[in-house]
């Protein structure tokens, strides 16, 4: 497995791995809530393809990192601010994905003269007054209620996830397949791809590699106040959603997308909230990227 770790400044492990073009175009990849820094099996044929470097993280308490007491979202500038610099990387760029949007927009914000491009794929939207939208499916609305409310029996739920992923994966693989009706049919699809199963498995068993407290953290602060407005983004920022996303509804993202002061928008009308699985639409995504760079 592509394994590395620094120490950052407070004594903490940082993890992360690297993809594509080890000499090509910096882009930071940020994972959904939960994650890891396993993206691929092996490697990404089409970032190296067309020049791009993908330094994918872990954050705090997933994967390889050591869990950050107290936490907010703007305290992972730093973090990125310590790996670029180790990395030797003057500027970069950032995608975020799913909840990991939420830390793109943070890193963007916190480090204005270090940040060529922000990219949000499937992103998050900021909740107004801590509450999960109504446009959200019933089932990631009550997710996040637990969070807030329960977060004993959420603990309960995730251990019983990490002890299935670990010990019987076959099942979780099957419990997958099963999707569910308050999915997309493009998502519902996805989860039939054995590509997307495998790397889906890998993904997953590293983002509880140390329990299940990294996820709770996680979520709780996804409800909370980001600690900035978007309004307030000075980078260029690139979004792109599916229009039947049931996990991050559309109308909330363009409502995000229309405050965002230097934005360009890409919304898929067949696409659900599984974007980077899909070849084609991660090529694009690249593409994107790369043609963005060039011309800022």
């Amino acid at each position: 497995m592509n394994e590395n770790i620094m120490v950052l400044s407070d004594g903490r492990q940082l993890g992360y791995s690297l993809y594509g073009d080890l000499e090509g175009i910096p882009l930071f990849l940020f994972h959904g809530t939960p994650g890891s820094r396993v993206w691929f099996t092996e490697d990404d044929p089409i970032a190296k393809e067309l020049g791009i470097c993908l330094i994918a993280t872990d954050r705090p308490g997933y994967g390889l990192s050591d869990k950050k007491p107290r936490s907010k979202l703007l305290d992972y500038a730093q973090d990125m601010k310590e790996l670029a610099k180790h990395l030797e990387l003057g500027k970069f760029s950032v995608l975020g994905v799913s909840g990991g949007g939420a830390f793109a927009a943070a890193v963007t914000y916190a480090l204005p003269n270090q940040i060529d491009l922000c990219m949000l794929v499937g992103t998050a939207a900021p909740f107004e007054n801590g509450k999960p939208p109504t446009t959200m499916s019933k089932e990631n609305r009550i997710g996040f209620y637990m969070t807030k409310y329960f977060p004993w029996l959420l603990k309960q739920l995730e251990k019983s996830k990490k002890k299935l992923i670990d010990q019987k994966p076959e099942l979780y693989i099957e419990n997958l397949k099963k999707g569910g009706s308050y999915l997309s049919d493009w998502d519902n699809k996805m989860l039939q791809r054995e590509d997307v199963l495998e790397i889906g498995v890998l993904h997953s068993k590293e983002a509880y590699r140390q329990g299940v407290d990294g996820v709770l953290d996680e979520s709780k602060l996804l409800t909370e106040y980001w600690g900035f407005k978007v309004e307030k983004l000075t980078r260029p920022v690139i979004v792109w959603h599916g229009e039947k996303d049931t996990f991050s509804s559309i109308i909330e993202v363009r409502n995000m997308a229309n405050k965002i002061p230097y934005v360009e928008t890409h919304y898929l009308e067949k696409a659900g909230h599984f974007l980077t699985e899909s070849e084609e639409v991660w090529r694009s995504i690249l593409t994107n990227f790369k043609e963005s760079v060039f011309n800022s």
